[in-house]
């Protein structure tokens, strides 16, 4: 039961976000998600404590119950969510990292998801006022006791990855397997530290926001006003809209056009691919979503093509070194 690596977890190229659980997607939409993912090979299910607060874990839960041995669930822990996780979570200093914290906070996860262990429990943001040490082993305790099959983290810089991984091997505790980052070809800025870290620690991306807020869903034309009921065309994101780089979305809007791909298939087909990715977690609001991204996650680009989308990103200035 036990995982010591990514590989182990067996996870789908296209993974389910349920980020929008309960707030925006209500039980009987989740119900119809958790269908799709499960007909259409994407049933790993990443949520989190504080989606929703605790609303995500429970809409989850119950659109899998039955079903525990079809799917691999992901949740998360280590964000403010004001109490919920019972009096023994409310830890002096805001110490989400500790020890007395991550066993409360499990506990009510696998309560609100209504099952016995997690395939994966990820420190959602690093704890910087917490041993590292004291968190993994924390952490070590819940795998041993079963309620855990593997550790991840998530927005972690890259010395802090391989930091928890030499801070794990030496004290012979269970090992961070996966790293949850923001990551699309639209933001490839995880590829200048982050995923060379992975790699060298064999732990596995998972990156979120794949499609940079939508941007690359091909959804979005540049001078135009965003189709109505996108989720570009309200107020609050508008500006993600106004602000975008439309050099940079048009680049990859070309490259999937002289291949007859659409934009989609290019942001998570393309991004899968990249190394050190495990799994592309893709957040959906409908049931379509599931199926869409799915059939565009199955585009897998040859080395030349990865050449050539590499080649796509913008070049960082050039700064004039001297030996010393």
């Amino acid at each position: 039961m036990t995982v010591t690596s990514v590989a182990e977890l067996d996870l789908p190229r296209i993974g389910i976000g349920c980020n929008a659980f309960g707030s925006r997607v209500e039980a009987d939409r989740v119900v119809e998600i958790v269908d799709a993912a499960i007909e259409y090979g994407a049933a790993f299910f990443d949520t989190a404590d504080v989606y929703g607060f605790g609303a995500s874990e429970e809409l989850l839960g119950a659109a899998i119950r039955g079903r525990r041995d079809e799917v691999v669930v992901a949740t998360k822990f280590g964000m403010d969510v004001q109490g919920i996780n019972g009096p023994d979570s409310v830890i002096e200093g805001g110490r989400r990292g500790s020890a007395a914290y991550v066993r409360a906070s499990v506990d009510a996860s696998l309560r609100r998801l209504g099952i016995d262990h997690l395939d994966l429990y990820q420190l959602h943001t690093p704890d910087r006022s917490t041993p590292i040490a004291e968190t993994l082993g924390a952490l070590d305790e819940l795998v041993t006791a079963g309620k855990v099959r593997a550790i991840g983290c998530s927005n972690f810089r890259a010395w802090e990855v391989v930091d928890a991984d030499w801070t794990a091997r030496v004290g012979e505790v269970s090992r961070f397997v996966t790293a949850q980052n923001e990551y699309s070809l639209y933001n490839r800025a995880a590829e200048d530290e982050l995923l060379p870290a992975c790699a060298s620690v064999d732990v596995g991306v998972l990156p979120y926001f794949p499609l940079a807020y939508g941007l690359l869903t091909g959804k979005y034309r540049r001078g135009a006003e965003a189709p109505e009921g996108s989720r570009l065309s309200g107020a609050g994101q508008r500006r993600r809209l106004e602000g975008a780089d439309w050099e940079r979305i048009d680049a990859l809007q070309q490259f999937a056009d002289v291949r007859d791909l659409s934009l989609l298939q290019v942001a998570l087909g393309g991004l899968a691919a990249q190394p050190a990715v495990a799994s592309v977690i893709a957040g959906v609001s409908r049931p379509e979503q599931v199926v869409a991204n799915v059939s565009a996650g199955a585009w897998e680009p040859t080395a030349d093509e990865l050449d050539e989308l590499a080649a796509l990103r913008p070049k960082a200035p050039n700064y004039v070194t001297y030996a010393t």
